[in-house]
């Protein structure tokens, strides 16, 4: 694999650590923050829309504080994420989505008096209503459009947010409960779209949008376009095209309208790394295999993407009767699972016991997915790349 450790402190980093130290996360923030202002940079114009990172995708109070001053607000998919979120950053601006929320999560909205919730079908917005008596809420009405999702990596279809059949029955929910102040439409339709493709979705979107918003009256309406910009793995130099996203969207806003974005991995999983080291390598019916400390119950991602997880190697056994291997390789975790992959096949000049191997694009989806307790192995540690710290 190509060297993917591109800044000399995650490397210093990785370096200084002692075997005991593995497995571990390294959390670039210094990284985090100079991505985001580049984002941020990208989408300053007239009409660009405003930037709400999904929580979802990196909950790590650090990142959410290294990213706040960037970003425009939080998306935030549960009562758990909305109270740790404000928590990490109080007084933050929140839009509050998912499907199935419970009438706890969405009195805790109302107590917490969250910007914006994101509707997600007739009898939430019926709850809504009745939960909130008097007191005023502003929603958003997530519409769940058809079109050509072929070859994205999400399509998120199904039970998210209301067909334009559906939709139309919340003109009467909200004739009879005035204090619940329709403010836009909210539409997350896929994810892992290139510039291009996002750019026709989000016209798709605005195409359907903008009527039946003049048709409901809604004033100064918002239109949440969603997240899904692509993250590449096994290219991880091709990313996103913020700069040409965020001149061609801006075209597309309108007078007295505000657009908003709502992503998370894009921004944040290129400041995470994890690290461990080879236990042991060894052969198995002509196929060779490096056995590392730790695994995917620590972090899910290739588990969950079906890719090989891009990493580097970093030399680090001195033993020349160390078990090596040369050639194609897979390397596994510590489950008792033959689904415990990191990478498989991948060609490799050489790997021995004592090697370190530290896989990028760690930070987002990683830590925060993955089934931590399985096997009760130790949890790796946490180490934070901040020259503001």
């Amino acid at each position: 694999m190509r060297n993917l450790v591109n800044t000399e402190s995650v490397s210093a980093h990785v370096r200084g650590l002692a075997a005991e130290d593995f497995p571990a996360y390294i959390y670039d923030i210094d990284a985090l923050r100079q991505h985001a202002t580049q984002i941020r940079a990208a989408l300053s114009r007239p009409g660009a829309p405003e930037i709400f990172y999904a929580a979802k995708a990196n909950p790590d109070a650090v990142f959410l504080k290294a990213l706040a001053p960037f970003v425009d607000g939080f998306e935030v998919a549960s009562g758990g994420e909305l109270e740790h979120v404000l928590a990490a950053v109080p007084g933050a601006r929140i839009a509050f989505g998912g499907p199935g929320k419970t009438d706890a999560e969405l009195e805790k909205a109302l107590d917490l008096r969250v910007e914006r919730i994101h509707v997600e079908s007739p009898y939430e917005l019926k709850r809504l209503a009745n939960l909130a008596g008097s007191t005023n809420v502003d929603v958003l009405l997530r519409v769940n459009l058809a079109g050509s999702r072929a070859g994205v990596a999400l399509a998120m279809t199904g039970p998210f947010g209301m067909d334009p059949d559906l939709i139309e029955s919340c003109h009467a929910i909200l004739a009879e409960a005035p204090h619940i102040r329709l403010r836009g439409i909210h539409a997350h339709l896929a994810s892992g779209l290139g510039t291009e493709a996002m750019l026709v979705q989000a016209q798709e979107i605005l195409d359907w949008a903008r009527p039946w918003l003049e048709k409901a009256g809604v004033v100064h309406p918002e239109i949440n376009l969603g997240g899904g910009m692509a993250v590449d793995y096994a290219s991880p130099d091709d990313r996103f095209d913020w700069q040409a996203y965020g001149l061609r969207v801006s075209e597309l806003a309108r007078p007295g309208e505000t657009l908003r974005i709502e992503p998370g991995r894009a921004i944040s999983v290129y400041a995470g790394w994890y690290v461990t080291d080879v236990l042991d390598v060894k052969q198995a019916h002509g196929e060779q295999f490096a056995v590392l400390r730790g695994g995917t119950m620590q972090i899910r991602t290739p588990v969950t993407k079906g890719h090989n997880h891009p990493f580097v190697l970093l030399p680090g056994s001195d033993q020349e009767d160390a078990p090596a291997a040369e050639g194609a390789v897979t390397l596994v975790g510590q489950l008792c699972t033959p689904k415990d992959v990191f990478a498989r096949q991948v060609q490799i000049d050489r790997i021995a016991v004592g090697d370190i191997v530290a896989f990028s694009m760690a930070g987002a989806y990683a830590w925060n997915i993955s089934h931590h307790d399985f096997l009760m192995h130790p949890k790796p540690g946490f180490h934070y790349l901040d020259s503001h710290a």
